[in-house]
């Protein structure tokens, strides 16, 4: 992540340097929120952010995010925003690319521990 001057970041080579699923890299962060990048396939667990809104962009590939009462089915370019408190999960049939934008901190399965899919914070590319 870049600190300091202006740089430019291209975001096709930050996702060329992992390949691991569900372990948010922050590539960028402004005013608080921090700009990430994860790939994604299967689906994540059911859960709440008490404190922050996410949102979600499709860099490649398709990706939902799944409600209790609705699914956004999403594909490149396409974006959603996930409200504070709102139980939601996150899935892809095939491997995705996405953007992530929140705040800087957030644990990404919010309100729930998960041996598998909690990531560390504040991982850097």
């Amino acid at each position: 992540m870049a600190t300091g001057p202006a740089t430019r970041v291209n975001l096709d080579e930050k996702f060329a340097l992992f390949s691991e699923q569900w372990r948010p890299k922050i590539v960028a962060a402004l005013n608080g929120q921090e700009i990430k990048v994860v790939k994604v396939q299967g689906e994540f667990p059911w859960h709440h952010h008490d404190d922050a809104e996410e949102f979600f962009l499709v860099w490649r590939g398709r990706f939902r995010v799944e409600f209790r009462d609705h699914v956004v089915d999403m594909g490149p370019g396409e974006c959603v925003v996930v409200p504070r408190g709102v139980e939601h999960r996150t899935c892809a049939d095939a491997e995705a690319e996405i953007l992530l934008f929140e705040p800087a901190g957030v644990v990404n399965t919010g309100n729930v521990s998960d041996a598998t899919y909690t990531a560390p914070t504040g991982v850097s590319i």
